[in-house]
């Protein structure tokens, strides 16, 4: 199989799909691998490597697809790369289907055979090829967080942990999984004083035994969500439900009853979002006022420290990708149930039941 690696063309993203060591062992396993030249220097990886691993250094993101059988990215594919994807190509990424009709209609009317990072379920139900990048995530809100808060950055002027004699800052963080987690363990560190609200009372009782003492749990209900608004300095929007857009917790009519200069990470814009004044920004401007609150909707955080991202993911995408470059895309569907969670629309047929659902459009599961 040829696997091609194209330069990622998203805003501020600095990742790259693949490392040398997984060229290496793809063309060790027989097949061909074509990046194309400096995809690799966001991530502080050189042309020179991965040379030196076996691939094929092209100067194009045309000459990659026009040879490639799979292609293997980092985000969704952008408007201007949707007429370089044809029929039967394979496209594994993180795409996030739920945020964007567009991005939707563009894969059917490709024809391409479209696997998504992000709905991948393994053999416990977790999702190990989103785990690392939630992790990314979830830590930089807070670092982000942090930032936003100072004055000069619109923000209220607050310390996360306080001083001596003047109370920390109060963090809320909807929703308890891998992003909601990892940002808690961050702002407990900053000795934060730091609420996680979910609606899953085994996952709370896990997190009450395992977090510091500084960091509560709370059942989310709508009055406990309105309840911690007013308190809160900084929110962190953390829900996700696989495949599908985003549940919306916070209204606009709830930002009044937040503090002037506090402020809203959303992790989840990348899913629509969970905050109803959410929308899409970039790292080269990333904040915008909605009624005195500042947001930062970033919808690839982990874009900005690339190298320690790209990293992470390559370790736990290169697997599976092997396994689709090996034994065929046909074959490797119909011996992985795993790797069957991950197609999301294959030759025009939309094969996630929550992508479909969430645009009304006709659900097709792929069938022998």
């Amino acid at each position: 199989m040829i696997v091609g690696i194209p330069k990622e063309v998203k805003k501020d993203e600095y990742r790259i799909a693949i490392l040398p060591v997984g060229a290496e062992e793809l063309v060790r396993a027989g097949h061909t691998v074509v990046i194309e030249k400096d995809a690799g220097i966001g991530s502080g990886l050189t042309n020179e490597q991965y040379q030196e691993a076996g691939a094929t250094l092209v100067d194009t993101a045309e000459e990659v697809f026009s040879q490639a059988d799979m292609i293997l990215k980092v985000k969704e594919p952008q408007a201007e790369e949707f007429p370089l994807i044809r029929p039967g190509q394979i496209v594994f990424t993180y795409f996030h289907f739920a945020a964007s009709r567009d991005l939707t209609q563009g894969m059917i009317d490709s024809g391409s055979i479209c696997l998504a990072y992000e709905t991948l379920r393994d053999k416990r139900g977790t999702l190990p090829l989103l785990t690392p990048m939630s992790e990314v995530a979830g830590r930089m809100s807070i670092q982000e967080g942090a930032k936003y808060l100072e004055k000069p950055q619109m923000g209220q002027g607050i310390l996360l942990g306080g001083v001596p004699g003047v109370a920390p800052a109060h963090i809320t963080i909807l929703g308890g999984g891998i992003v909601g987690a990892n940002a808690a363990k961050i702002a407990a560190g900053f000795n934060a004083d730091v609420n996680i609200l979910d609606i899953n009372m085994d996952r709370l009782r896990y997190l009450d035994d395992v977090m510091p003492p500084n960091v509560n749990v709370l059942f989310s209900d709508r009055h406990v969500i309105r309840h911690q608004l007013q308190l809160a300095d900084l929110v962190v929007g953390s829900v996700l439900i696989p495949g599908a857009k985003a549940p919306m917790l916070v209204s606009r009519e709830d930002l009044k009853l937040m503090k002037p200069g506090s402020v809203i990470i959303d992790v989840a814009v990348d899913q629509g979002g969970c905050i109803e004044t959410s929308k899409p920004t970039s790292h080269s401007d990333p904040t915008y006022l909605v009624d005195d609150v500042l947001h930062y909707c970033v919808a690839n955080m982990p874009g900005a420290v690339g190298r320690t991202s790209t990293f992470a993911l390559c370790n736990v995408t290169l697997p599976w990708a092997l396994r689709v470059a090996n034994e065929g895309i046909e074959k490797s569907l119909a011996n992985s149930p795993e790797l069957l969670t991950a197609l999301n629309i294959h030759s025009g047929k939309i094969t996630n039941q929550a992508v479909a659902g969430t645009f009304d459009l006709p659900y097709q599961p792929l069938t022998a």
